[in-house]
């Protein structure tokens, strides 16, 4: 991506730097396992897991919050501000050209754990978008782990992961999200389940509409990254690497053929009509 000269945005809080962990979640890296649980969790509303959406009690109360980052961090923060910049100019003419306004949201930079809307949030849950609070969560530890572990290297697979969960900030903004969560509600897991996929694929296909939209930054090789990181997060490639098996009612995000194809569906479109998954007989 060739983001030099380009403007960064003013809504990333960097909450990196100084402190540590919280008492109990210090340890080692990342393994292979906890990674492959971390992908499946890439998507929106994670409540479920942050304390059941509660609030942190004190004995778990976030510590590891300070200044900004320092010299060798941050040129991940600019790169991270600079596609959340580009995200905002997408959405911002996409909805300008539909009659509304686009409220960005922020975007929080963590190392290890911090508080969310939605709880308490540890670098095990992955990038993750909080509804309640409309902003996006990021432990930048995760796309190193994405190349080393799930192979999806380079930075427009970084960039992606943003625009995805971006993407269901879209969502969020649209009122998509309260009627589809509402909806859930009232189901049994497996229709439940097949719900949430179609919440991710449409977050896909937004961010399929943010690469169209941004093809000015865009270099040789920037889809093809795109498109492998997509297949990389797919549930059936991750479930038979952790446990050998795939099962595709337990999906929640989309097979790896499935992604790829939302993601595709709205670069080749530019059109968030043409990313109504939830009407589409087939996925």
């Amino acid at each position: 991506m060739r983001l030099e000269g380009e403007r960064e945005s003013s809504n990333v809080e960097d909450r990196r730097g100084g402190g540590g962990l919280p008492i109990g979640l210090a340890g080692g890296g990342i393994g292979t396992v906890a990674l492959v649980v971390i992908a499946l969790l890439l998507g929106v509303d994670p409540s479920f897991i942050l304390n059941g959406g509660g609030d942190a009690g004190p004995e778990r109360q976030v510590v590891q919050t300070g200044p900004g980052p320092d010299g060798a961090q941050e040129p991940e923060r600019r790169f991270v501000a600079q596609v959340l910049a580009t995200t905002e100019d997408a959405w911002g003419e996409i909805f300008r050209r539909g009659g509304q306004r686009y409220a960005p949201p922020s975007l929080i930079l963590f190392t290890g754990a911090t508080q969310s809307g939605c709880g308490f949030a540890q670098s095990a849950v992955g990038p993750f978008y909080c509804p309640e609070d409309r902003r996006v969560y990021l432990d930048l530890g995760f796309f190193r782990d994405m190349e080393r572990q799930l192979g999806a290297p380079g930075d427009f697979a970084r960039a992606y992961v943003i625009a995805h969960e971006v993407g269901h900030h879209v969502q969020n903004q649209l009122g998509i999200l309260d009627r589809v969560n509402e909806a859930r509600r009232r189901m049994d897991e497996r229709s439940s389940n097949a719900l949430q996929v179609r919440i991710e694929l449409q977050a896909d296909c937004f961010a399929g509409i943010w690469a169209r939209q941004t093809q000015r930054v865009l270099e040789p090789g920037d889809i093809e990254e795109g498109i492998n990181a997509a297949a990389a997060v797919g549930d059936d490639r991750l479930q038979r690497r952790a446990r050998g098996t795939v099962v595709p009612e337990s999906f929640t995000h989309g097979s790896s053929a499935q992604r790829v194809r939302w993601f595709r569906r709205g670069l080749d479109s530019g059109d968030p009509r043409q990313c109504d998954s939830f009407a589409a007989e087939s996925l």
